[in-house]
């Protein structure tokens, strides 16, 4: 059986990470179809911090997530940050500027180290066009961003601080749940984190989980959250929104 040499080997293995066949709203292509996407594609590797997207800038390009993970945040003037959501391999982001040609909504910074592809708002939306099972799952995609922006409002504006950090561990503990499984959300997020997603205050968030670990609804491990009476918490965030 035959060896590959260095070049071969580097060849392939470019080859199979420049590969768009793990996005999500690009499924519904062809092999054929998604080989045409990837020879339009730019290709880079980012480094943890690096800011790929700045809020209000005029850029267009559509970017895929082929592995890494990006956040999708804006700062306030006083430089405090809240979270949107954490994006990771397999999702896209930067379609709303591609759409509507209106300035970027948000900034989006990189986790960990990243191989993003893009492509061109012409390209994208040509695509969208072509392929109506696409356009599709992208309306799907866009219309699940505003139930979640939509919840979160109603969040911001009627729960207290404890309460919002019970629902944002629910969101997440939903997101993880496989059936027959445990429910275990990992890596645990940084009190940091969840307090940015929630407009509240680290030291909130460090309360919060110090009581439901108490009251045996969660239990933490070194680097995840294990959910261990998840109806016990979807009570107690319905008890507060009045679902």
């Amino acid at each position: 059986m035959g060896c590959l040499d260095v070049g071969e080997d580097t060849a392939l293995k470019q080859k199979i990470n420049r590969s768009l066949s793990g996005i999500r709203i690009l499924g519904s292509l062809s092999p054929e179809e998604l080989n045409a996407v990837e020879k339009s594609c730019g290709w880079k590797e980012w480094a943890a911090g690096k800011q790929v997207i700045d809020r209000h800038t005029d850029s267009r390009d559509v970017f895929f997530v082929i592995n890494g993970s990006v956040r999708v945040a804006i700062y306030s003037l006083s430089g405090q940050m809240v979270t949107f959501d954490d994006l990771s391999s397999g999702d896209h982001f930067g379609d709303m500027a591609a759409i509507d040609g209106a300035p970027r909504s948000a900034s989006v910074v990189v986790l960990a180290d990243t191989l993003l592809a893009s492509l061109s708002p012409g390209s994208f939306l040509k695509i969208v066009h072509d392929h109506p099972s696409l356009a599709l799952d992208l309306m799907r995609n866009l219309t699940s961003i505003i139930r979640v922006s939509t919840d979160r409002i109603m969040d911001l504006s009627t729960l207290g601080a404890q309460n919002r950090v019970h629902a944002e561990i629910l969101r997440l503990a939903n997101h993880a749940y496989k059936e027959g499984a445990p429910t275990v959300i990992s890596p645990s997020p940084p009190h940091a984190d969840l307090a940015s997603r929630v407009s509240t205050t680290r030291e909130t968030v460090s309360r919060v989980i110090n009581g439901l670990s108490r009251r045996k609804i969660i239990e933490r491990s070194r680097n995840s959250l294990v959910i261990l009476d998840i109806e016990r918490l979807e009570k107690m965030v319905e008890d507060v929104r009045g679902d």
